[in-house]
């Protein structure tokens, strides 16, 4: 219970609501419990009236409520039995009618603001998740970080909507019947209410058992739902290496231990229910057992009437009562979920803006000076000692290996990383001082591993621009070389690309990517081996694209590859995370080091692309 303490401020946001459907659950069970003070009056009325056999009058006369009193003194007046119990009939409708109303309204005051927490919880979850830095993701499946969002915010629903709403209603009905009940006999309520405590120490001993058993639930869920996740993902390359059957087992375990966890607690509700419902009958069984032969002997003021009152209202309690097993077992999952959402809400991303970040434009000579970085969730140093300075408007190559470090440079220059020693300026402004969000939109980005939005075609490329014009995103097009593949689809620039850009080839998922970079239109661009699936004639169209567009902009393009056709200022060639060499093109090659040989190599078509491309560079 203590976990579920964090849905206070939106009980409080969503007072007025809540305030409002618990008096309307007040009102359903006031107008229910009035029903069997009129049927008893009725029945009290015609054995009186009819003198029927083996009636006694009462020697206290019966304490109603005020409406039914009211109601009995104007009903009295009536000249017939048969009108009488005509009125009557037509009371208990009525009742039954206001009854209905304020349920109605009960429903939609709770369950609309569980509803409304529900949305809030969704937001938040999600804003903590955009918040949240590279390494996070790094650590954590998509599965279970969906189950997070859907089934534990729904299981925490479950509590602000039917949960609330089924415990007011518990807590009126007891307190109205036993109130009426203690009022009409307390002996007879004492008897009726015997197995009451056997009840609750049930409750106390099973929700333990419900709760532990819940979380396992749970646990095998996000298991399930990541495997699923991955499995519709891969599904290429699954059915590429004629995985089906094996991925079918894993699934199929994951299902079993899903399905072993859920029949355990279904397996206790089974049980559990049954016996409150019997509980519930022995209390009937009591009543009129008990009740009968006080009536019989002519003991303890009972009458035919107080028999079927206490009747009714035993039958009054039976869901409610019934219902404290499903609550429960509501707020236990509950607490279980929500303790998965605070523990997650609690997070602290590393990644955050200075509390005096400047506001002032992005801009300046870039400098990483004595640079070193291990990546947290693998222990792997990917720079040591790096320096390096990139003045404004220079077009610089990273050229190294796979695995030497050049990916990293972008990811710390995007601050998905924070360095572990050593600073980045821009403009001399180390980049930790700087607002994140800024220092973002500064920067085109073209990933080595290219995602695409199941989108159309347009708001992919213009994904980086609000309000970006059709001619400024075909102009992006042009400039990518992807323009005439696109008009070619079946609706253009309308054309849905599918999840993750399933529907195109590698290579124009690439050009996309390098399109969204440039409809961007910023001061720098970092361009992260992003020519690998396509094909030369291509890449030497982009290339050349590339030489006008940037001819005024400051470029990065971290590659394994030398491209002659570019006119870079600087090329820096880094091995193991160490710059190994750097300078002009025609400097490298005069060396006659690593970049000449490997340049050498090129030239004579021994140096195929490298397709190993992996983001931890």
């Amino acid at each position: 219970m203590k976990h579920l303490k964090t849905l206070n401020k939106y009980f409080w946001k969503y007072r007025f609501r809540f305030a409002a459907g618990v008096v309307f659950v007040f009102f359903s069970n006031y107008f229910n419990v009035l029903s069997p003070q009129v049927t008893g009056f009725v029945i009290d009325f015609v054995q009186r009236k009819l003198n029927l056999p083996g009636y006694r009058p009462s020697a206290n006369p019966p304490e109603y409520d005020i409406l039914v009193q009211r109601f009995i003194d104007q009903v009295e007046n009536i000249s017939t039995v048969v009108k009488v119990v005509a009125v009557c009939g037509i009371t208990i409708l009525v009742l039954a009618l206001l009854r209905g109303f304020f349920l109605f309204l009960m429903r939609q005051t709770i369950i609309v603001m569980s509803r409304h927490i529900e949305f809030d919880q969704k937001n938040s979850i999600f804003q903590q998740y955009q918040r949240l830095d590279t390494a996070f993701y790094k650590g954590h499946s998509t599965g279970d970080m969906m189950n997070r969002i859907s089934e534990d915010v729904s299981r925490v629903r479950m509590f602000t909507g039917p949960a609330v709403m089924y415990l007011a209603n518990l807590v009126f009905v007891i307190s109205l019947c036993v109130f009426f009940m203690i009022k009409r006999s307390p002996e007879l309520t004492l008897y009726v209410l015997i197995p009451l405590p056997v009840l609750a120490i049930a409750i106390y001993l099973i929700n333990n058992t419900i709760h532990k058993r819940s979380e396992r639930i749970q646990q095998s869920l996000s298991t399930l739902t990541t495997n699923a996740q991955e499995s519709y993902s891969g599904i290429r390359v699954i059915k590429s290496f004629v995985q089906e059957k094996a991925m079918l087992g894993f699934f199929a375990k994951n299902t079993e231990d899903l399905r072993k966890n859920a029949l355990s607690l279904a397996q206790v509700e089974a049980i559990y229910f049954p016996s409150i419902t019997l509980l519930i009958g022995i209390s009937t069984l009591l009543t009129v057992m008990i009740g009968g032969l006080y009536y019989i002997n002519g003991t303890h003021d009972i009458s035919l009437s107080t028999i079927v009152e206490f009747v009714m209202y035993v039958n009054m309690l039976t869901f409610p009562v019934s219902a404290i097993g499903l609550t429960a077992s509501m707020i236990q999952r509950a607490g279980a979920s929500q303790k998965r959402i605070n523990e997650f809400l609690s997070i602290t991303p590393d990644i955050v803006s200075a509390p005096a970040a400047s506001g002032e434009p992005i801009k300046g000579d870039i400098e990483f000076r004595d640079v070193d970085f291990t990546y947290p969730h693998t222990g792997i140093r990917a720079l040591k000692n790096f320096d390096l300075k990139i003045c404004t408007g220079e077009k610089i190559a990273i050229i190294g290996k796979t695995g030497s470090g050049k990916s990293t440079i972008a990811q710390l220059l995007l601050r998905m990383y924070n360095t572990t020693k050593g600073s980045i300026t821009i403009g001399k402004k180390n980049i930790e001082e700087l607002d994140v969000s800024k220092l973002r939109n500064s920067i085109a980005y073209v990933p080595q591993e290219v995602f695409l939005f199941s989108d159309t075609v347009a708001n992919n490329i213009a994904f980086g621009k609000h309000d970006m014009s059709n001619e400024a995103i075909q102009e992006a097009a042009e400039q990518a070389v992807i323009d005439k593949e696109i008009m070619q689809f079946s609706d253009g620039y309308d054309t849905m690309v599918g999840e993750r850009g399933v529907t195109l080839s590698g290579g124009q998922k690439q050009r996309i990517s390098i399109a969204r970079a440039l409809a961007k239109d910023v001061e720098l661009v970092i361009f992260d081996d992003c020519l690998s699936a396509v094909d030369a004639g291509t890449e030497k169209e982009i290339i050349g694209n590339l030489d006008k567009v940037l001819a005024d902009k400051t470029a990065i393009i971290i590659t394994h590859r030398i491209f002659s056709l570019l006119n870079f200022d600087k090329v820096v060639v880094i091995d193991d995370g160490v710059i190994i060499e750097q300078g002009t093109h025609k400097e490298l090659i005069a060396k006659q080091g690593y970049y000449a040989k490997m340049y050498d190599r090129q030239q004579k078509g021994n140096d195929p692309r490298d397709t190993d491309i992996t983001t931890q560079n």
